[in-house]
């Protein structure tokens, strides 16, 4: 994430003519965009924004028309697609100037951009439109680069700017995006032709071309000449040198996955939040730095890095050289009532007429000497981009104070951001929270069909899961084929034996190192066996009652303890089976064990009320599609004990049933997602029979 190296990592042209060649103007266009989006020392995720000017037909009149393509609103570069990029006609954009009415109406501006429309294209058009229509080239880059910010950011930006890019770049105080600034990019690329770009202060880099290829590559030839500047300018040690000692890696994670769940709970009592940890060479470097306490104070310039940081991080009170985490929890109830105190402070400082209400007061970033960087927002991906950026303003303020003296946004700018109602509108329109949508859940067995099948269920209710299982090429598998469908930021896995104590313990540590907490525990790791009385071994015996019995308490009573911590309740289902109400000839030690798991269930229900926790079963029967269970001995001794061949199975359970159903992974799934979520807020100590019915089970 530096984005101040030079050398063999430095930013290299990755265009490729042959592909180049084959491809339309508007292809030309996204393909620039995904090259200069996939590299975040260009822009950061979201950030950024590129066009091009492109004559074609109009589908009215038939006669050739100047079109501007440029990326729609809450788009990525990275990641754009053809549809991701609004098109509007330019001959209608520059007729918007007749209707401006000055800086302090512009931002009824937006509201005429959708009669400029093309082609009816539904891609709404981005804020930064008028910035790319009114500078008079074909093609235009607005980027983020770290090392260009770092020089915007600076207190003598515009000197700095003349000297490094000896008149190639042109130079803009800070302004707001938007209208004017639109008129204000044109004003000069067009008194100043020879100007291969312009700098906005404390903001970002514009740059153009004739040629789509052209563009790009002034692009990376600007970044590149300011990493060199910098890096050949710059003042060592950064940030004023250490100050505190980096703990070792393994130190660093025990202590965040310790914080994480209790500064998630104190901070989610009335929305659940997920975390993000990152301890990178360029964290370490700046929570450890004499300069530490100042600059996290002077907050962030980008109007990206603000949006997704908040005005300052909290710089947690920790001492490395002296570790007493004890200390450090017993302030943070303190630090955070004092860090909300403050940002209600500047809101009402700040505040207009007619600004929204105050927004969540808690903070988003957390530094933590010695250890790293935390971040919580409503759902991971969002606060793994929230470090990231605040990796970027890092790597800003490292450059800036390196050879100059970095210069935040001001506390108005700044709330004029956050606040604008143009931000607010954009946040109104966002999608409904899914059900589960913050949550974190556990669940064992999670290799298997039915721990898939729950892992799909509450991931398409907006929870992330953590799979653990004791099969890795099994668990691997499972991993790879629920992130293609969900996204790499909302899974994640662990390898490990619930019957083991320690292991249970680094499960419990990996998901709130991963995810910040848990609010879900899904028990499902299991076994079977069958057997007459007389031919069941201590072995066998002792396997179900080591994995059925003992698994579950070990990892419901870690899960006890955190969710305990967290304070914000939680919810545990245990998957147990029919057999832990219905004995069956042939299978005394998993009947018995899943009856001391159904009892364990509801132990432990008495115990949680008080504490918001919740705890049901689910009760499958024959559940026989996609399980590993019945893939190995277990169908072959069911079969034989009743006198069936083993391909019959199925079938004989289907017909046993009272409903003459067979039950499938995503039946059970569907249940235990019931009892997890909200819907079954006043339900505890509860049995759900998911058997197309048995009437020996029906629970009395």
């Amino acid at each position: 994430m530096n984005a101040l190296n030079t050398g063999k990592d430095s930013i290299n042209s990755l265009w490729d003519d042959k592909i180049a060649a084959t491809m339309s103007e508007p292809e030309l266009l996204l393909y620039r965009s995904n090259l200069l989006g996939s590299d975040f020392r260009i822009t950061n995720f979201g950030g950024g924004n590129t066009s091009a000017k492109v004559m074609m037909a109009d589908y009215l009149t038939g006669e050739q028309v100047e079109v501007l393509w440029v990326k729609g609103s809450g788009g990525d570069l990275g990641s754009i697609k053809i549809d991701g990029f609004s098109t509007l006609y330019l001959e209608k954009l520059k007729g918007l100037k007749n209707r401006y009415r000055g800086l302090d109406l512009e931002d009824e501006m937006v509201d005429y951009l959708p009669h400029c429309t093309f082609n009816l294209n539904p891609r709404a058009a981005s804020i930064d439109t008028p910035l790319h229509a009114y500078i008079q080239r074909k093609h235009v880059d607005h980027m983020h680069p770290d090392a260009i910010i770092a020089i915007a950011a600076c207190a003598n930006s515009k000197a700095l700017t003349q000297k490094i890019f000896e008149g190639e770049l042109g130079w803009l105080p800070w302004q707001r995006p938007g209208f004017d600034l639109g008129l204000k990019l044109e004003a000069l690329s067009t008194e100043q032709p020879h100007l291969k770009g312009i700098i906005l202060e404390g903001h970002g880099l514009f740059t153009w071309g004739d040629t789509a290829k052209g563009c790009y590559e002034n692009t990376l030839d600007m970044i590149r000449r300011a990493e060199s500047w910098l890096n050949a300018n710059s003042k060592q040690p950064a940030f004023g040198g250490a100050k505190a000692p980096v703990l070792a890696a393994e130190e660093r994670a025990a202590i965040a996955a310790k914080l994480m769940p209790l500064l998630r709970g104190k901070i989610g009592k009335t929305e659940f939040k997920l975390g993000h940890f990152d301890d990178s060479a360029a964290v370490l470097e700046f929570v450890c730095s004499q300069d530490l306490a100042p600059l996290a104070a002077l907050g962030t310039s980008c109007p990206d890095h603000f949006l997704r940081t908040k005005i300052r991080p909290l710089v947690v009170d920790f001492d490395p050289a002296n570790p007493d985490l004890d200390k450090t929890v017993a302030g943070l109830d303190a630090a955070l009532e004092a860090y909300r105190a403050d940002y209600i402070g500047y809101y009402e400082r700040c505040k207009h007429a007619n600004s929204p209400a105050v927004r969540d007061a808690n903070p988003i970033i957390y530094l933590i000497p010695g250890v790293g960087m935390l971040s919580f927002a409503k759902d991971k991906a969002t606060a793994r981009i929230a470090s990231e950026f605040y990796i970027n303003a890092i790597n800003v303020m490292r450059g800036a104070n390196g050879v100059d003296k970095y210069v935040g946004l001001s506390e108005q700018e700044a709330f004029n951001i956050e606040y604008w109602l143009l931000e607010e509108a954009k946040l109104q329109r966002m999608p409904k929270p899914k059900s589960l949508a913050g949550r974190v859940a556990l669940v064992t067995g999670g290799a298997g069909g039915i721990g898939q099948a729950v892992a799909r269920q509450l991931l398409r209710e907006g929870a992330c899961v953590m799979l653990t299982d004791i099969d890795t090429e099994a668990l691997a598998a499972a991993q790879k084929d629920l992130v293609k469908s969900f996204g790499a930021d909302s899974v994640a896995t662990v390898q490990a034996d619930i019957t083991g104590e320690a292991a249970v313990e680094t499960i419990i540590a990996a998901t709130s190192l991963r995810f910040g907490g848990l609010d879900i525990l899904v028990s499902n790791a299991g076994i079977a066996s069958a057997a007459p009385l007389e031919d069941t071994s201590l072995e066998v015996w002792q396997r179900n009652q080591s994995i059925l019995v003992t698994g579950y308490f070990l990892v419901s009573r870690a899960a006890f303890r955190l969710m305990k911590q967290q304070k914000t309740g939680g919810s545990m289902v245990f998957v147990a089976s029919k057999n832990g109400l219905v004995a069956s000839a042939g299978a005394s030690a998993y009947c018995t064990a899943k009856a001391a798991e159904i009892h364990l269930a509801r132990c432990i229900a008495l115990e949680g009320a008080s504490e918001g926790i919740r705890v049901n079963v689910v009760n499958p029967d024959a559940v026989i599609r996609g399980s590993r269970i019945w893939d190995g001995k277990w169908k072959e001794e069911r079969a034989a004990s009743n006198k069936i061949e083993a391909d019959d199975v199925e079938e004989f359970y289907r017909k046993r049933s009272m409903l003459k159903l067979g039950v499938l992974p995503e039946d059970i799934a569907e249940a235990v997602y019931f009892l997890a979520s909200d819907k079954a807020a006043k339900s505890t100590g509860n049995i759900l029979n998911v058997d197309a019915g048995n009437a020996a089970a029906f629970t009395r």
